[in-house]
């Protein structure tokens, strides 16, 4: 059954849909959490830290958005500030250093945009992540399990691989504040999300993510499994290549997004 891309929109912010957290419980074992960006503190939207893959040690990042009103504040609704990002930059530099891969979980509706966050260099962090990633000597994932929202999705989304689930969106704006843009009125936002061409569909058309994960059974044990064996069948093949091959593939993956459209 075909639905509309502000339905879409719809289910990937559904409360209902599994958080970063409950994907790492699912998808890896052995999770131990790291804190810190080691300037200045810890943010709760974004957790990271060690994992293990199906045998394969692995360092894990998700934003989390929390399930009830108490976590979601705890949480920032999902939106990192500055703090979130270092620490996820820190906890790619040590992979890096330790040969590990790194595994992103992206659910963000964007970063964090109050004064503070501001004051302390939220669009720095999240450019230092765009650079550092593009650079990043051992492979990475980007997998989008709900909103993938403005370049607080982006800065942890700079990978070899970019998946998304069927009902996830990837988008440079919300729809609303598109329509608010646009024509000055947010309830245009199911037009917006037309145009602005951010379901799973779209991404993979325009070169934008490499595969689209089904969500029949999400949430399940067997769903869990089955995307763990896939995500370590991709780490293999990119295992394979020898770094500067690594790091010229993943130049050249950016470069082509948007030609074949645009062709």
């Amino acid at each position: 059954m075909s639905r509309s891309a502000y339905e879409t929109v719809k289910l990937a912010r559904s409360g209902r849909r599994p958080t970063g957290l409950d994907f790492i419980q699912g998808v890896f074992s052995d999770f131990f959490e790291l804190h810190g960006d080691r300037r200045c503190g810890d943010d709760g939207a974004v957790v990271g830290g060690l994992a293990d893959l199906a045998g394969r040690s692995v360092t894990v990042i998700a934003i989390e958005k929390g399930h009830s009103l108490r976590e979601r504040m705890l949480r920032s609704f999902g939106a990192p500030q500055p703090e979130g990002y270092r620490k996820a930059l820190r906890l790619m530099k040590q992979a890096e250093k330790f040969h590990r891969p790194v595994i992103c979980l992206v659910d963000t509706s964007g970063a964090y945009c109050g004064i503070g966050a501001e004051e302390r260099g939220q669009g720095q962090a999240i450019a230092e992540n765009l650079m550092e990633m593009m650079a990043l000597r051992t492979p990475v994932i980007s997998l989008l399990i709900g909103e993938g929202g403005s370049g607080g999705a982006l800065a942890l989304a700079v990978a070899d691989r970019v998946w998304m689930l069927e009902n996830a969106i990837y988008s440079v704006i919300s729809p609303e504040g598109c329509a608010s843009i646009l024509w000055k009125d947010a309830k245009r936002a199911p037009e917006a999300a037309a145009q602005l061409k951010l379901t799973a569909r779209d991404a993979l058309a325009g070169g934008m993510i490499e595969r689209i994960i089904p969500e029949e059974g999400l949430g399940k044990a067997e769903y869990y499994a089955a995307l763990r064996q896939a995500l370590n069948a991709e780490l293999e093949g990119l295992l394979q290549l020898d770094t500067q091959s690594l790091l010229e593939a993943r130049y050249q993956r950016f470069r082509r997004i948007g030609k074949e459209r645009e062709a």
